[in-house]
C-alpha cells in the first residue's frame, strides 16, 4: 500500500469512526429515523413523502388536475389596456387607461340564472334555518321581487313582480333583486358544495368561487380584442342586417327593438370570443371591487383589485336592459351600494386557475 492510499484510508476512518460510535449507541439510527433519512417516503398523506434513501426527491403529487366546473369557461391570461375604449362622454374620468396583466381564471359563461339561485335559497331554507333563521334568509338572501315595481316611478311591474323568480317561464333568465352581500353568500355556498364533493371523493381542494374583480371582468368582456369598445368589437351595437347585438335600451326608449322589453334568457345573443354570453346588456353585474374615483393610481398593474370593506359602493359592469349603449361599453364603470337590490343587477362567478398557464404546459 503506497503513501497516497494510506492517506485516503486514514481519512475514511476519521469520517467513519464517529458514525460507528454514534450508531453503536443507537443515536444515529434514532436521529435518521426521526428525520426520515435512510427510508423511503410514504404516500401523499405521509409527512416523509419526498424523502427516498436520505435524498430529497419530491416531485409533483399525483391526482391534481383542474378542469372547468360545469357552466364555466377558461379565460386565458394576458395583458390589455384597461379603461375607456372610446370618448368619456360623461367626463367622469374614472375609467382612465392603464395597462394591466391578468392571471388565467374560469368564469361562468352566463349570468347566474333564476333556477341556479333558486337551488341555493331552497337549500338554505331546508338546511340552514336553524342556524341563520328564516327571516335572514328571506330578507337578505332571497331575491327581492318588489324591485320590478319599486325601481321605476309610475311603472306597472306587477307581472314581473309576481312571476319573474317563481315561474318556470323565467328559469333560464338572470336572477335580479340580489344584493352584493347575497351574491357573495351564494359564492361561499357554491364553494362549500363543490369542495365537499371533492373531499368525499378523494380530490384536492379547489379554489373558491367568487365575484370577479373589475379588471378580470373587463378583460373577459373584451374577449381578447385589444381596445374593444364592446364585447363583439367596434364600433356599432347592431350588425350589418340591423339586428341588435345585446339587450339594452335602443333609440333611447324602444326597449322592444332588441327583442326583449325586460331581461332576456341568460344565453341569448351571440357569445364573445371567450364564449361568454351577455357581457354587455341584459343585467349589469356585481364585481368584488369597491368603487373609487382613484382606482387607476391606487391599484397595481398585475391582477389589480380594490377592496375596501368601509366603502359601501361596489363596482358594477356591463350595463343592462334599461341602459343606453354607453353603459354597455367594456370600459364604462358604474356603482351601486352593496345592500341595494335592483331589477337590473345580477352577477356571475369566477374561479382561479392554479398552476401552469394553459397552453404552456
Amino acid at each position: 500500500m503506497n503513501k497516497r492510499q494510506m492517506k485516503t484510508l486514514a481519512k475514511a476512518l476519521l469520517v467513519a469512526a464517529p458514525l460507528v460510535m454514534l450508531q453503536s449507541c443507537g443515536f444515529l439510527n434514532k436521529t435518521m429515523e426521526k428525520v426520515g433519512l435512510g427510508k423511503k417516503g410514504g404516500g401523499a398523506g405521509d409527512p416523509l413523502d419526498g424523502l427516498v434513501n436520505g435524498e430529497v426527491v419530491a416531485t409533483a403529487r399525483k391526482g391534481w388536475k383542474q378542469t372547468a366546473p360545469t357552466g364555466m369557461v377558461l379565460i386565458p391570461s394576458g395583458s390589455f389596456l384597461m379603461g375607456q375604449a372610446d370618448q368619456d362622454i360623461l367626463s367622469s374620468r374614472v375609467a382612465m387607461n392603464k395597462r394591466v396583466t391578468i392571471n388565467p381564471f374560469y368564469m361562468d359563461d352566463t349570468e347566474i340564472t333564476n333556477h341556479e339561485y333558486r337551488t341555493f335559497v331552497n337549500y338554505m331554507l331546508a338546511d340552514s334555518v336553524s342556524v341563520l333563521g328564516e327571516e335572514f334568509i328571506m330578507t337578505k338572501l332571497y331575491p327581492d321581487s318588489t324591485v320590478w315595481s319599486r325601481d321605476f316611478s309610475y311603472h306597472n311591474g306587477d307581472q314581473m313582480t309576481e312571476y319573474y323568480f317563481a315561474s318556470p317561464a323565467f328559469d333560464m333568465y338572470p336572477v335580479v333583486g340580489v344584493s352584493w352581500d347575497a351574491a357573495n353568500y351564494y359564492s361561499q355556498w357554491r364553494t362549500e358544495q363543490y369542495n365537499t364533493y371533492r373531499e368525499e371523493n378523494g380530490q384536492f381542494k379547489s379554489p373558491s368561487f367568487r365575484l370577479p374583480s373589475e379588471a378580470e371582468w373587463e378583460w373577459a368582456a373584451r374577449g381578447g380584442k385589444e381596445g374593444a369598445k364592446y364585447p363583439w368589437g367596434n364600433p356599432y351595437v347592431a350588425n350589418g342586417k340591423g339586428c341588435f347585438l345585446a339587450n339594452f335600451k335602443p333609440y333611447r326608449g324602444n326597449y322592444r327593438a332588441d327583442g326583449y322589453p325586460y331581461t332576456s334568457p341568460a344565453n341569448a345573443f351571440n357569445p364573445n370570443d371567450y364564449g361568454l354570453y351577455n357581457m354587455a346588456g341584459n343585467v349589469a353585474e356585481w364585481t368584488i371591487d369597491a368603487y373609487s374615483e382613484s382606482y387607476i393610481p391606487l391599484t397595481w398593474d398585475l391582477n389589480p383589485s380594490y377592496k375596501d370593506d368601509d366603502e359601501p359602493r361596489k363596482v358594477i359592469k356591463g350595463g343592462s336592459w334599461k341602459d343606453v349603449a354607453y353603459y354597455l361599453e367594456t370600459g364604462t364603470v358604474a356603482f351601486e351600494y352593496r345592500t341595494a337590490t335592483r331589477s337590473y343587477i345580477g352577477f356571475r362567478n369566477v374561479l382561479d386557475r392554479l398552476g401552469s398557464v394553459p397552453g404552456r404546459e
